[in-house]
């Protein structure tokens, strides 16, 4: 079946008479392709329930549809309204639980399960607002109370998952949702939990697979999309990444978010991309970590370096030739012999001295910072908390204490490749909150 056009959108939301299971069907598609149009058809009707000529259908039109679109706070005000249905007091427990207001979530549930609601999905969901308000026991006795109508039903399997994983034990969550995926491939939560603890793993290929199967159908959740985007955007994909950003905007105006990744990705998308220049870099870093011992070189001057810690070409290249000389028994000689290697390479003493010694003062250790703040300095970089995209750039330098964070400046985070200026604002800010800052700040 093709999706609606704008002009059907607007036909079965404003002009249609009825709002069941296959009107709702042809909404949940129309705003997959074109949430625009919905909007747009939305803010019609809304005006007429505001005015006071709407009917019940027309308020639970307006209510779930802005549930689609994830305006959650909008929609309880027009499913409160619809005192007679239970489709749309279930959906007011959806937005309330995306709102996190999960005390009345649970009411909400109960209440739909009371007017006639499909009751095994009523529990299933009442018991995730009790799990996700943290009273973990509770939810796990209510599941178990109703297992032997509820355990053949994707929701029982996922309820479970979200439980072992909110104690700590993933490997048992990751089984319940698999096993959720199973009894039904389109379950959005429980592809989105396991796409999440993928890519906590490093397995960005199939997480990737997994939010794309999450936004199969909506409602959509605009985590997923995030998340996706800045897995396509690690990849490389970046239109696919501006795509998944663009809707996120489509969806939430607002999503600040949203709106700094895309540009972002706009940015990089402008980028040249210098093959031959990284390969050279490449290159040139293996010729800099090649060993001295490679080198036919005298036992005397092979005897001095090893006394002054020198292993590497690159070693050779952040000394001046002064200091080379200053070295007991390291005379003229070695000193041709060491220009003969390098020249050899296409280097040369001391090429990376002011380098080395512009750095190295700026360079802060734990003893200079303040007592309160030097546990700080050794704790791990996810004590900042930071997002997927900053967290992954971080993992590229090999950074794992906030110490370690410190030591590098704007300029060195900016040039890992998709480290934005919203990531960097974003460390600065969490840097911040503890007092400290990175390098040259």
């Amino acid at each position: 079946m093709m999706v609606p056009d704008p002009v059907d959108v607007s036909q079965l939301l404003v002009d249609g008479s009825s709002f069941g299971h296959n009107e709702i069907g042809e909404l949940e598609k129309a705003i997959a392709s074109n949430p625009h149009a919905v909007r747009q058809a939305c803010q019609e009707l809304r005006r007429r329930v505001d005015a006071g000529s709407g009917s019940e259908r027309d308020v639970v039109a307006t209510g779930y549809t802005l549930h689609l679109l994830s305006n959650h706070q909008d929609a309880t005000h027009y499913l409160s309204q619809a005192t007679g249905s239970d489709f749309a007091e279930f959906t007011r427990g959806e937005c309330l639980c995306a709102l996190a207001r999960y005390d009345e979530a649970v009411e909400a549930y109960r209440e739909a399960g009371k007017r006639g609601y499909d009751a095994v999905q009523a529990v299933l969901s009442e018991a995730g607002a009790i799990r996700m308000a943290g009273r973990l026991d509770e939810a796990e006795a209510l599941l178990k109370a109703n297992a032997r109508t509820a355990v053949t039903r994707a929701d029982y399997s996922y309820q479970m998952g979200g439980i072992l994983a909110d104690r700590g034990d993933t490997f048992g969550a990751i089984e319940y949702f698999e096993r959720s995926v199973d009894m039904d491939p389109h379950h959005s939560r429980a592809l989105f939990r396991l796409a999440a603890l993928n890519a906590s793993f490093g397995n960005d290929d199939t997480a990737r697979g997994l939010y794309e199967r999450s936004l199969s159908r909506p409602p959509f959740y605009l985590g997923a999309l995030i998340n996706l985007g800045l897995l396509y955007e690690d990849a490389e994909r970046y239109e696919a990444a501006a795509f998944c950003f663009k809707r996120v905007v489509e969806f939430d105006p607002t999503h600040e978010r949203a709106r700094l990744y895309l540009k972002d990705i706009e940015a990089s998308g402008e980028m040249f991309y210098d093959e031959d220049a990284v390969r050279r870099g490449r290159e040139e870093e293996q010729t800099l970590n090649t060993p001295i011992a490679d080198f036919e070189l005298s036992a005397r001057s092979r005897n001095c370096l090893d006394r002054m810690e020198i292993h590497t070409l690159g070693d050779l290249t952040r000394l001046s030739e002064p200091e080379l000389l200053g070295s007991k028994n390291f005379g003229e000689t070695s000193l041709k012999e060491v220009r003969d290697i390098l020249d050899s390479r296409g280097l040369s003493i001391g090429m990376h001295v002011t380098d080395a010694k512009r750095q190295a003062p700026q360079q802060v250790t734990r003893e200079d910072l303040p007592d309160e703040q030097k546990a700080v300095f050794d704790a791990p970089v996810a004590d900042l908390n930071l997002s997927v995209r900053a967290r992954k750039c971080v993992s590229r330098l090999n950074i794992s204490t906030i110490g370690e964070i410190m030591n590098r400046s704007p300029d060195d985070l900016l040039g890992v490749r998709n480290f934005g200026v919203t990531s960097l604002n974003e460390i600065r800010a969490k840097l911040a909150e503890m007092g400290l800052a990175l390098r040259n700040d």
